[in-house]
């Protein structure tokens, strides 16, 4: 029984740790599929992820026999109004991200991903009344440093970095107090915004400039009816590690995704990467590794398995 036992939760180890790294490689690949998709409006390629997303996770949703979960949400006004606002946050991050990709600006969005745990920190304290011990606030505080860095160094202001994470982790607070469903709650989300992604499609194409109808070669088409599949399948992943593995656990892999971008900005796009920069990602590396150091050794996990279902979802990071 006892061999038994440890080579069911060797499995689920196994399984969670390919979920995560899958999930988070995939998230952090993604300025290849954006740069692939350079020419295309962002807001078409938003309104293809948008659409495509929503047909995929209708049918999961329906696959799994939650259609009158989905049908509740939408006669509750009260569900409806939190959820208009959790799009418009969502859809936003997608937007600027999408954007930033675009117009070389790789080095930003990453630098965005790694302020986004600081910044979930902050608001934590602001709207959980949580509370920080020495260690967390010198972690803000150097992070706080290295924006300022970019401010005075560069004479720049870092807004989109700091768009993406407070958008993003405006939008992780929100989920994360109304306790909704994951996969359930995008589902809602991407339906609420697929009719103004329709009219935006429809819009593109009465003036010509649809790149999935005037493409003639074809390679942007599949690419853009590929935006769900991109978008969902690492959804589908992120929630399968989250069931197998710590959420401290998936915290530590997830900044794999914001260093893969970081590494595509710099060594395959060739992005600027100045001493200034150098200073501002060197302060927000050392105040996230004072922040791991010490969520490690708080919640080191004692005569127990790190292994264990995890009951609560969290929501997906693009």
């Amino acid at each position: 029984m006892p061999s038994s036992l440890s080579a069911r939760h060797s499995d689920a180890a196994l399984v969670g740790v390919s979920s995560a790294l899958g999930c988070f490689m995939i998230w952090g690949l993604f300025p290849i599929y954006f740069k692939l998709l350079n020419h295309v409006p962002a807001l078409e390629v938003l309104a293809h992820r948008i659409l495509g997303s929503a047909v995929l996770l209708v049918v999961l949703i329906l696959g799994r026999k939650q259609g009158a979960l989905l049908l509740a949400v939408f006669r509750n006004k009260r569900h409806l109004r939190f959820y208009l606002l959790t799009t418009l946050l969502i859809s936003t991050n997608w937007l600027l991200y999408i954007w930033a990709v675009q117009t070389g600006r790789i080095l930003e969005a990453s630098l965005g991903y790694y302020i986004n745990p600081l910044v979930n920190v902050i608001l934590g304290v602001l709207f959980l009344r949580e509370r920080l011990n020495r260690r967390q606030w010198s972690a803000v505080a150097i992070a706080a440093i290295g924006v300022l860095v970019m401010v005075i160094g560069a004479g720049v202001f870092p807004w989109i970095s700091l768009s993406l994470a407070l958008s993003f982790g405006s939008y992780g607070l929100l989920r994360k107090k109304a306790k909704h469903a994951a996969m359930l709650g995008l589902c809602v989300e991407t339906l609420l915004v697929t009719p103004l992604a329709l009219l935006f499609l429809m819009l593109f194409a009465t003036r010509g400039i649809s790149t999935l109808i005037g493409n003639p070669d074809g390679q942007h088409d599949w690419l853009l009816l590929a935006a769900g599949p991109v978008t969902v399948v690492p959804l589908l992943l992120f929630l399968q590690a989250t069931q197998y593995l710590r959420l401290s656990t998936v915290g530590l892999i997830q900044y794999l995704t914001p260093t893969l971008q970081f590494l595509l900005a710099v060594v395959v796009y060739h992005e600027p990467f100045t001493s200034i920069h150098l200073l501002t990602f060197g302060c927000i590396w050392l105040a996230l590794t004072l922040y791991g150091i010490d969520a490690y050794s708080s919640h080191r996990p004692r005569n127990e398995t790190a292994l264990r279902p995890i009951a609560a979802q969290r929501d997906p990071r693009r």
